[in-house]
């Protein structure tokens, strides 16, 4: 094996990570990641069985599944469970296709509800990494009906055959996420009169593809060309992984629920727990229709999972757990420069505490965390400190725009303290 390498932290042979290294060699310090040990098993497989053979044994059982993603997303176990057992319905029958006559078996689709930086597209992009399978992600609000100004509905298809490099048996086996599929919920008939192009007609548009057809993509994107050049591909074991926040589709739901309470003097007392978070759990079909989808389309997406959102709790967990976790980004980070680089429990609160107040999520740690470590990386390369701990008290002062400097060196290093990095 080529590519081993000698360096002051231990590192993956193959790849920069620094985090889950299995031990090759000890004594010439030579380490191989879990990414890239998986990434070899699977190579040898389709080297030596083909890609599309059957074997039983080789299938992905949910639990591995639900613990692959565990390693990426932090809680939503509920729809994590949701995706391991659809992948591997979805692999099963796959299998059984290629095998020749079979017992026909529906494609299940999958609809993920959750408000926005809950993790809707990690979820679906780590799915497709651990499938090895070409990953497309497209955005519904985008779309428009064919025939009208705008992106077409097989332009997602064209970012898949793309992904997958032009091989379009490699596409045909690959992902799709669909996003703001709220967006395109059909409007109110007496709001106007026009044709509903972007709304109604792309969910029309959508049917087939969903369902599984050949559909002609146009190599050049756009409209199509009668003398275009296009590709046939063929959606049948495309999985597609809609996505959305639906937004006010809890009002829709409590006013459901409300409907079926009991009156009189048998009458309960309403659920205390009737939040917006155990509202969503309960969503139904006939929600769905008020909120805006076709019937048809909803019948496209049988399978749903529902994404809770973050607390202050989920997001520290999200800053440290992730292998691909802005704590250890920054630590990567500060050890190019021979930097030993730490966090205090409380400086991760105080961090997670103001991402709660822009209310976006896990996407608000990355804007936190940009701007209060933008002053910190500038002074870096130029500081003599072998090592640096974040506070409580450097965090508030970076956030409030107090100027960071690191040039002259302390009397003595500041003692590490501990905290959930380790």
């Amino acid at each position: 094996m080529k590519g081993w390498v000698m360096s002051k932290y231990p590192r993956c042979a193959f790849c920069p990570t620094t985090d889950y290294l299995i031990v090759v060699n000890e004594e010439k310090n030579q380490h191989i990641c879990v990414e890239c040990l998986m990434s070899a098993n699977k190579y040898a497989d389709n080297e030596t069985s083909g890609y599309d053979s059957f074997k039983p044994e080789s299938l992905p059982k949910p639990s591995i599944i639900k613990s692959f993603l565990d390693r990426f997303v932090v809680g939503q176990e509920h729809a994590k469970r949701v995706l391991a057992v659809e992948v591997c319905n979805h692999h099963k029958r796959t299998h059984l296709l290629a095998l020749g006559p079979a017992p026909e078996i529906s494609k299940a689709n999958i609809l993920l509800i959750g408000p926005t930086g809950t993790g809707k597209t990690l979820l679906a992009r780590t799915l497709a990494k651990f499938l090895n399978v070409p990953f497309a992600q497209a955005d519904a609000n985008t779309m428009t009906e064919a025939g009208y100004v705008g992106e077409d509905v097989e332009s997602m298809l064209l970012r898949l055959y793309q992904a997958a490099g032009g091989d379009v048996a490699r596409a045909e086996k690959g992902v799709i996420y669909l996003d703001e599929v709220d967006k395109i919920g059909k409007r109110d008939p007496s709001s106007t009169l026009s044709r509903d192009a972007s709304h109604e007609g792309v969910q029309q548009g959508l049917l087939k593809i969903l369902e599984g057809t050949v559909a002609n993509v146009p190599l050049k994107g756009g409209p199509k060309h009668p003398q275009g050049e296009c590709v046939q591909m063929d959606t049948t074991n495309i999985l597609f992984i809609c996505g959305g926040a639906f937004v006010g589709l809890e009002k829709i739901i409590a006013k459901r629920l409300e409907g079926k309470a009991q009156m009189g003097f048998l009458s309960k007392p309403q659920e205390a727990e009737h939040t917006d978070a155990a509202l969503l759990h309960k969503v139904d079909t006939a929600d769905l229709l008020r909120y805006g989808l076709i019937p048809e389309f909803i019948g496209r997406l049988p399978v749903i999972g529902v994404l809770d959102s973050l607390k202050k709790e989920d997001l520290v967990r999200v800053l440290t757990e992730p292998e691909d976790a802005l704590i250890r980004y920054y630590r990567t980070l500060c050890r190019a420069e021979n930097v030993e680089l730490n966090f205090t429990d409380g400086a991760l609160d105080i961090i997670a505490e103001h991402a709660c107040r822009l209310n976006v999520g896990a996407r608000g740690l990355r804007r936190v965390m940009e701007d209060f470590m933008r002053d910190f990386m500038f002074e870096l390369p130029d500081c003599e400190l072998d090592r640096f701990v974040i506070d409580e008290e450097f965090v508030r002062g970076a956030i409030a725009g107090k100027p960071v400097c690191l040039k002259q060196k302390p009397k003595a290093a500041r003692a590490l303290l501990p905290s959930k990095t380790g």
